[in-house]
């Protein structure tokens, strides 16, 4: 009997954005205090609105520590039975071979477990106080630095076992990299072309590279710069695309003059998540679950209301439509995100919801297979 492939015969090749941020490091106990994690903020919470849906308690993953390899296994084992194909964890090198969170991607890799694809995305970008604390200004704490070939080579070689490793996910033979701002790099074509050069001096067909932008408008720039494909992040066009000229005023007012972010319905966002450019091969579009950036920003933080998981499987169906007629290989959407629980934008089941974004997403999978 013949065996099927596993990626052809899937309607969507999801991988969720992984955040591995729940765990301390020495560096976020010296600039937040001892024991931070990304649960700190999110314990903190607290709702700012009638039916603002704060604090947000995780339910049957708990609390947990990203140091303890049940953990892992756990959200592993949980992703799998509901449709995600791997994790794509975001990867923090800040140059001169200085990194962050690795720990809990590294034992993955030397371990071999969990036994579940994966992939690697460069947040390449500083961190600032004001990305974890509704007080913070704009103080660096990690700048991000491009020194050089010499770095580019040294980060190539640290991840070249990972690209090696039989889990890493593939596009096209090539293990797929994402690049989280690709305008930072100093210059986008000669990375490429630099670690396409050392990829296939190793044995690799090269490699796969993403990059990600807000504006669909950005593809065929991106794809100029040699990136194979783009990865859109539609979270806010419906700010762009959906709001009056007398909304937009009143919404910068409030945010310049007054310091509050925009709280806007979940289906009326939703509708803009996906866009005609979604169809393209070399497009790789987005599923959004959910956002709340008030844990990390109070009442600066913008914040999607009334998302349900019936609302989401809305947006996951219109999603998988665009990918319909694509070959299976190049099917590929990314979920935003698995755990980002600060951000308000998780799968994990909670105590409101339960396993319900879950069984959400394994419905609209479902419907398409």
């Amino acid at each position: 009997m013949k065996e099927t492939n596993p990626i052809t015969s899937r309607p969507a090749r999801v991988i969720a954005f992984y955040l591995p941020q729940f765990h301390p490091t020495p560096e976020n106990d010296a600039w937040w205090g001892k024991g931070f994690t990304e649960w700190t903020n999110v314990g903190k919470a607290r709702p700012l609105f009638r039916g603002h849906y704060q604090p947000r308690v995780p339910a049957d993953l708990g609390y947990y520590d990203l140091r303890l390899p049940e953990t892992r296994q756990e959200q592993a084992d949980m992703a799998r039975q509901y449709g995600v194909e791997g994790f794509c964890y975001w990867h923090y090198w800040f140059g001169n071979g200085c990194r962050l969170l690795q720990r809990p991607f590294q034992e993955v890799l030397t371990s071999g477990k969990p036994d579940f694809p994966f992939c690697l995305a460069w947040a390449n970008h500083s961190w600032e106080d004001k990305q974890f604390s509704k007080e913070g200004t704009h103080r660096v704490l990690m700048e991000q630095l491009y020194p050089g070939d010499a770095d580019y080579e040294a980060h190539f070689r640290t991840l070249l076992p990972a690209f090696r490793d039989s889990r890493y996910i593939r596009v096209d033979g090539k293990p797929l990299f994402m690049v989280y701002n690709p305008d930072e790099l100093p210059d986008a074509p000669h990375f490429i072309a630099l670690w396409q050069r050392l990829a296939r001096a190793e044995g690799l067909s090269g490699i796969h590279f993403v990059g990600q932008t807000d504006h669909a408008s950005e593809i065929d720039r991106l794809r100029s710069l040699g990136f194979d494909a783009v990865n859109v992040v539609r979270l806010f066009d419906f700010f762009r695309k959906d709001f009056s000229f007398v909304e937009k005023a009143w919404m910068k007012l409030m945010r310049v003059g007054f310091g509050r972010g925009r709280i806007v319905d979940y289906a009326r966002a939703a509708r803009f998540f996906t866009g005609p450019e979604d169809c393209r091969e070399d497009c790789y579009p987005t599923l959004i679950p959910n956002w709340d950036h008030s844990p990390r920003s109070g009442r600066k933080g913008h914040i999607l209301v009334h998302s349900t998981p019936a609302r989401f499987q809305t947006h996951v169906e219109a999603a998988l439509h665009r990918l319909a007629e694509k070959p299976a290989e190049h099917r590929v959407v990314f979920l935003k995100s698995w755990n980002e629980w600060a951000e308000g934008n998780y799968m994990e089941p909670d105590l409101r919801f339960g396993r319900g974004y879950l069984e959400a997403l394994q419905e609209a999978l479902g419907k398409k297979s």
